[in-house]
Order: structure tokens, then sequence, then C-alpha cells
């Protein structure tokens, strides 16, 4: 099984969402994490979209190395209420 760390998934998720906040940590083993996105492209968006448009980012390693993501996507205005 492949490895990835937290800076590799924040620059798949940066170049699919170019507009995006993103803040990624391991929390257990090396390869499960915690990723929170910040997009303006999540406004109007359930949360099931916009989590797909984060695994569509991180591709096959959703199916390899990570084996756990607690994942949080907001709009701009969601994080700062």
């Amino acid at each position: 099984m492949s490895s990835v760390n937290p800076d590799e998934l924040k620059a798949l998720v940066l170049a699919h969402i170019e507009d995006a906040e993103v803040n990624v940590v391991c929390y257990s083993g090396d390869d499960h994490f915690e990723m929170t996105v910040i997009s303006a492209s999540f406004a109007g968006k359930p949360r099931i979209a916009r989590h797909k448009m984060v695994y569509a980012a991180l591709g096959d390693n959703m199916r390899q190395a990570v084996h756990a993501l607690a994942l949080k996507t907001k709009t701009p205005e969601e994080a700062s209420a």
C-alpha cells in the first residue's frame, strides 16, 4: 500500500479546487486524516456534492493510501459564522 502525507493531500485538493483553504492533519498511523476545506465553490451545494468534489480531487488515494478521512466542507460564510 502506498502512503501519502497531509501536504500531498492538500496539494491535490488545491489543484482541483483552486480557491480552497485546506487544512489536513494525520490523527492515527499514516492513513487516518482530518481535513477541512473552505471554498466559495461549495455555495449552494449539499454536503454530499461537496464531499464528492474533494474525493474526486484525492482520486485513487481514497482507495489506497487513505483509510479514513474525517471531512468538513464549508463556504467562507459558513466558516466565519
